[in-house]
């Protein structure tokens, strides 16, 4: 088997939202708030994204990997042009999984035919 690969075998979990609020915690602005530590931009106003977690929630569908593409997609696009600064307008302008930006946008259908 030496210098064979193998094909990994995953299961498919499908953990639902995580909820903005759970009885007193905050879990998706905690989340928000560890992605904002983490973030290495040279403008970045640190507590950002957890100020926008109500934003972030209503546009990720409290989805975890959704809210990680976003904030992703945002670093990448402040670096290549040169603000190196995530806002509320750069997350507005990146485009989610179908997923997210069905069930919790609906203005999108519009948004989509006006770029296209």
């Amino acid at each position: 088997m030496r210098g064979q690969q193998l094909a990994a075998r995953a299961s498919l979990i499908d953990t639902g939202a995580l909820p903005l609020r759970h009885g007193t915690r905050e879990p998706f602005r905690e989340l928000a708030a560890a992605m904002d530590n983490a973030l290495d931009l040279d403008h970045h106003r640190p507590g950002t994204l957890p100020r926008l977690a109500g934003y972030l929630h209503a546009r990720t569908g409290g989805r975890i990997g959704s809210l990680s593409r976003l904030v992703r997609q945002a670093a990448i696009t402040t670096v290549l042009d040169g603000t190196e600064r995530i806002t509320r307008t750069v997350l507005d302008d990146i485009d989610l999984d179908h997923l997210a930006e069905e069930q919790h946008r609906p203005h999108t259908s519009a948004r989509t035919t006006a770029r296209q």
